[in-house]
């Protein structure tokens, strides 16, 4: 470990800002946790269903606070967007190129995702598995992708949007909402806020890599502000405090992003600027750095593949032991949260096993890792730069 560490020091350049890819890294565990406490599978008279223990203990609303990260996960978007494509305009290479390099690392680990559990379903299907315990495990994988279609379509805008105060898609947010919930306007208009919402912490990150968002004045707004504003909508307007989906909820936050949602991604970008400082000098550390690191090599593995882990690890354990509390039973109470989060560490070893057979269709290049340069989506451990 201690050479591994030595390694990864060597390989990192010295103007990388690692509170980047800590951010990131934070951003990403924050929606495994998240999907690991709010999301159940239900075995009921020989079938599996989907369940959320926030539909039946309302009063656990703050953990989706703490565990809904996307917009941090925008925020450094944003940075590593604007500051790549600058780069690749710098070295003289296209648009085209750049895009198509980002999609590929991209995509490539989803298309590998895609077919293991097109395979699955068919498998399960053919074997008599009850079609809708099938679609239940297929829309726990699938579901969490929509986000990855959006980063998709803002990446590609980047040269358009790389200059655009985030006020203005603020804007769009707040007149959407207002139509379509304070007026009784279609429905259908807040699907506009899934890109304008977005948008909003993925502009920021644009102006940070401008230079902009330095000062820590900057971060407290944000972070005040946002909150406050956040807090008065949940109080006052009638959104809901959950800041993920409940099922059976008359309005969700997250689907499509409200104002509410919004807000509160902004005081979550507030509070990662204010981090930065603390976050740079913990990173200091080789092995803090390390560890970090190697969680952003496999980030889009991770993500991609944590909700497949939660799936074996209860499909097992349903086919070894029967019904067991917090992995098969209703989330109705204490006794499940607590028995949950026993789970997790069995969870995250699964998601370890996954990792090491799905990882090496992440990094390319037959699973090689090589070192990249810096703005670029993760750090690698090889002791060699270019």
């Amino acid at each position: 470990m201690r050479d591994l560490v030595r390694r990864i020091e060597a390989a990192t350049p010295r103007d990388r800002d690692r509170a980047v890819d800590a951010l990131r890294a934070f951003a990403i565990l924050g929606v495994v946790c998240g999907h690991w406490l709010v999301t159940a599978l239900v075995a009921d008279s020989g079938t599996v269903h989907g369940a959320s223990p926030l539909q039946h203990m309302p009063g656990l609303a703050p953990v989706s606070w703490m565990f809904q990260t996307l917009a941090v996960f925008f925020l450094v978007g944003g940075r590593v967007g604007a500051r790549g494509y600058a780069s690749a305009r710098a070295r003289g290479e296209s648009y085209g190129s750049w895009l198509g390099a980002r999609m590929v690392r991209l995509f490539r680990p989803v298309a590998v995702v895609t077919a293991v559990w097109g395979v699955a379903a068919c498998v399960m299907l053919a074997s008599g598995v009850d079609e809708g315990t099938v679609r239940a495990l297929g829309k726990l994988v699938w579901s969490p992708l929509w986000f990855l279609l959006v980063f998709a379509a803002l990446t590609a805008a980047t040269p358009l949007v790389a200059g655009l105060h985030p006020l203005w898609p603020l804007a769009v947010v707040l007149y959407v909402d207002l139509f379509r919930l304070g007026f009784d306007g279609p429905a259908a208009l807040g699907w506009i806020n899934v890109a304008a919402g977005w948008l909003v912490p993925y502009c920021l990150g644009a102006a940070w890599a401008r230079g902009g968002l330095s000062d820590r004045r900057t971060g407290w707004v944000l972070l005040l502000g946002g909150a406050t504003a956040a807090a008065g909508l949940v109080l006052f307007a009638g959104y809901p405090a959950s800041m993920v989906g409940v099922p059976g909820g008359t309005l969700s936050n997250l689907d499509p992003p409200t104002l509410a949602a919004v807000a509160f991604g902004l005081a979550q970008c507030g509070a990662a600027l204010l981090l930065l400082g603390p976050l740079r000098r913990v990173l200091a550390r080789p092995a803090v750095w390390a560890a970090v690191a190697l969680l952003n090599l496999s980030a889009m593995t991770v993500f991609l593949w944590h909700q497949t882990a939660m799936i074996v690890v209860t499909s097992t354990a349903l086919f070894l032991g029967g019904p067991l509390p917090g992995l098969h039973t209703v989330p109705d109470g204490p006794g499940w949260v607590l028995a949950r989060t026993a789970w997790l560490p069995v969870f995250a070893l699964a998601l370890l096993v996954l990792r090491s057979v799905f990882g090496a269709y992440e990094q390319g290049r037959g699973g090689r890792s090589t070192v990249v340069r810096s703005g670029s989506p993760a750090p690698v451990p090889e002791p060699r730069r270019v």
